[in-house]
């Protein structure tokens, strides 16, 4: 292992922000990174580190900072309201601001269910499963995050959104039995939802579209298309037109070979029978 080499800060994203505000009132203000260096006595590799989000902006140096380039404060008040633990990586940021305003989501998924279908205490299943393992805080607090997001489906006009799972997401009993059997009872009362609609991808397929893995197709309030889909250690976003109707096509097929809405939920009723 390289020994240089340092562990992603557990804010990383939030410091990258303050980062880029301090970049923005410095130019505001004239300065270069080597003159705005000069005045607050620090070199100007810190000041570039701090405004790349390598290095976090210290409450002495912010409250300088604000006097110097006539900021009203504001950067002492993102240090003192700095998060300990992001919500969410730096890499899904986006999808999630997408996924606030989309007016229409198409949700394909494989192994676990859907972040916006889960309960709380299977997501908090879900994060824990997570190898290398989140610690106790990072857990809540994405956990809470997850459940945050759900609150679009509860809108007086909620988005047009579509889920097709595959039935061994449906039949694993992450956590224990009393969170599987709650998690059943959530996607029924979820399927009830108006303007969603949720299908079941039978395991007596002998056709799947889907085999690549799962993805979102997303449209945004302005009517662009776009799909994003999560890797092991990462993400894509898909604007390309070409490919985005490739994933669509997919989608499609996937529609087709899943249980109907209403079958969908009759193997629900049929699992939570069993349980």
């Amino acid at each position: 292992m390289n020994p240089r080499k340092h562990p992603r800060k557990k804010n990383a994203s939030a410091m990258k922000m303050l980062g880029a505000q301090v970049a923005t009132f410095r130019r505001a203000a004239g300065y270069t990174q080597r003159s705005l260096g000069e005045r607050v006595v620090a070199d100007e590799e810190t000041i570039a580190s701090i405004e790349q989000g390598r290095r976090p902006l210290k409450a002495d140096l912010a409250e300088t900072l604000d006097e110097l380039l006539d900021t009203k404060g504001a950067l002492s008040v993102g240090v003192a309201n700095m998060p300990e633990i992001d919500q969410f990586p730096l890499w899904a940021e986006q999808y999630v601001d997408h996924e606030r305003e989309a007016i229409s989501l198409s949700w394909y998924d494989v192994v676990v269910l859907p972040g916006l279908l889960q309960t709380e205490a299977y997501a908090r299943e879900v994060f824990r499963s997570r190898i290398p393992a989140f610690d106790e805080d990072e857990i809540a607090s994405k956990t809470a995050a997850r459940i945050d997001r759900q609150e679009i489906l509860q809108r007086k006009v909620p988005p047009t959104i579509s889920f097709i799972i595959w039935e061994p997401a449906l039949r694993m009993p992450l956590g224990d039995r009393q969170v599987h059997t709650d998690q059943l009872r959530h996607l029924r009362t979820c399927a009830e939802l108006p303007g969603l609609t949720m299908q079941f991808l039978s395991l007596n397929r002998t056709t799947h579209a889907g085999l690549n893995g799962p993805f979102i197709l997303l449209e945004t309030a302005d009517h662009q298309h776009l799909a994003y889909n999560e890797t092991q250690r990462g993400s894509q976003w898909v604007a390309d037109p070409d490919e985005v109707s490739i994933m669509s096509r997919k989608y499609a097929m996937l529609r087709s070979q899943a249980l109907t809405p209403e079958h969908s939920r009759d193997l629900l009723d049929d699992l939570l029978g069993e349980q």
